[in-house]
């Protein structure tokens, strides 16, 4: 192995470490709420801003990547990224108050907001273009098996030792990262004269802020009942529409509007945002579905969910052997019409259904986004001049975050939304004249004369519109990954490496 492929390897791992640490944490601590709760003696409510303070934190900071990539210089701020992340890991896992951890957890999104878009940015410039396949292959088995397999670990480390240890677990990959990147990467020129755009960037923190407090909050407020909601939605809704205004007005935007001249840059911020939605909106489905209706604990789920995971890092290896080989776009057609076909088959889910059909759907469904996230990935930013690369990793990863945060309140208020009808239809034919209620009261089943027997048949409606619910937001995931289909036909083939190059 040349010295050049070696470091290629070191610098690959270094980077794979860094992006997996920061992608686990986005799922990691959800199993451990109740444990915090309790521990911290918060409400429910209190301690959701465990996950919305880093939501909210890494979504705002995610478009500083390019400045300060550009002023700082990208080693050096990858490298102070890992260990300021490394460092609010280690004081989330010691907090003692609810305070204390909302802020540290503040801390982790901000340092941890360009760990991704850095990685992503790193790996092209350090593999060659025809091997930009294989090199985002590799780096999205941590982007995207992370959120799945954060569950799993974040379940077992509570169940066995402590929710701290969500936080601790990072001390590892973080030293570990430090020490790769730190050997490892080289560093890019620094461009210590470029202005920062302070207006810019508070118009666009402002809309992203309000959006997330909107996504995070609308549910628990009913959304647009609540007045707090619709000035959110005002909120986020005026200052993106300075924001563009100003980009393209300004000398010195905050994001150089030549980034969307690229054809394929602006198709796939569509595309990668249409795949947020989908990619962690089934994984806010699943668990409660079979923890609410099937009665699964939490570590069975957990164990349930493992081979969406490896299907995914199995589909985005067989796409690393394939690129340059075959169409980009004809392997992302496939796994959207796979990731449709899985999500038709949960379309007919019940609480009967065995753990083998569970198991091998969301295989599959993993195998599928396996196969569109390295391509579409390799698509985006194939034209792209590479002095734009900062910037546009950034924001390539700030739209993915966007769709998967409205995918998840999309996804619950449908849940809630449809509940109501489906009780509202299935209570009411129930009246004394319904012979198939009549016969139930004949066996036994029911006593409508107690207050007892009709809270019990209310609650097998109830059960029957939950269920029912679910399996109707199962179909509208289906119906948004097919309406991605026909972006693909706007984006270009990658221009073939030539002989010289």
């Amino acid at each position: 192995m040349s010295a050049d492929s070696a470091q290629r390897v070191f610098v690959t791992l270094a980077v794979m470490l860094a992006t997996t640490m920061q992608a686990l944490d986005t799922t990691i601590a959800n199993v451990a709420l109740p444990h915090m709760q309790g521990s911290l003696g918060v409400t429910q409510e209190q301690v959701a801003w465990v996950l919305t303070s880093y939501i909210v934190a890494s979504a705002i900071c995610l478009p500083l990547t390019g400045i300060l990539a550009a002023r700082l210089g990208r080693k050096r701020l990858f490298v102070g990224a890992v260990v300021g992340f490394t460092l609010a890991s280690m004081l989330c896992g010691a907090a003692q108050s609810i305070e204390q951890m909302v802020l540290f957890r503040l801390l982790q999104g901000v340092f941890g907001a360009c760990l991704v878009p850095l990685s992503q940015a790193v790996l092209l410039d350090t593999w060659p273009p025809a091997r930009h396949g294989s090199a985002m292959a590799l780096w999205g088995v941590g982007v995207m098996v992370g959120p799945v397999l954060g569950p799993t670990l974040g379940g077992w480390l509570t169940e066995y030792y402590s929710w701290r240890w969500v936080f601790y677990i990072n001390l590892p990959f973080g030293l570990l990262a430090w020490f790769g990147l730190a050997a490892f990467v080289r560093d890019t020129p620094t461009d210590p004269g470029r202005r920062f755009d302070l207006f810019g960037f508070a118009l666009l923190s402002l809309a992203i802020g309000a959006l997330q407090l909107l996504l995070d909050r609308g549910q628990s407020l009913d959304w647009f009942a609540s007045a707090e909601i619709v000035g959110e939605a005002l909120l986020a809704g005026l200052a993106l529409y300075l924001f563009v205004v100003h980009i393209f007005t300004s000398a010195q935007p905050f994001i150089e509007p030549g980034l969307f001249r690229d054809r394929n840059f602006s198709v796939g911020l569509l595309c990668i945002f249409m795949i947020g939605i989908i990619l962690l909106a089934t994984m806010a489905l699943l668990p409660p579905f079979m923890q609410s209706l099937m009665g699964y604990p939490v570590l069975d789920v957990g164990v349930l969910l493992v081979p969406r995971g490896v299907g995914t890092m199995l589909g985005m290896l067989v796409v690393g052997r394939l690129s340059g080989r075959v169409d980009a776009r004809a392997l992302i057609g496939c796994g959207l019409l796979l990731t449709s076909l899985t999500l038709w088959q949960m379309t007919a889910f019940t609480t009967e259904v065995d753990a083998w059909t569970i198991v091998h759907s969301g295989f599959l469904q993993g195998f599928g986004l396996g196969l569109v996230f390295v391509p579409l990935s390799t698509l985006t930013f194939a034209t792209l001049a590479p002095r734009y690369r900062n910037e546009a990793t950034a924001l390539y990863s700030l739209l993915r975050n966007i769709g998967s945060g409205i995918g998840i309140s999309l996804v619950i208020a449908y849940l809630a939304q449809r509940t109501q009808i489906n009780h509202a239809l299935f209570a009411g034919p129930l009246t004394p004249f319904n012979q198939a209620l009549g016969q139930a009261v004949e066996a036994g089943v029911y006593d409508l004369d107690t207050v007892a027997g009709l809270a019990r048949l209310d609650g097998e409606v109830g059960r029957q519109a939950v269920i029912l619910a679910y399996l109707q937001d199962f179909r509208l995931m289906m119906f948004v990954t097919l309406a991605t289909l026909p972006l693909l036909l706007l984006l270009r083939p990658p221009p073939r490496p030539t002989t010289a190059a």
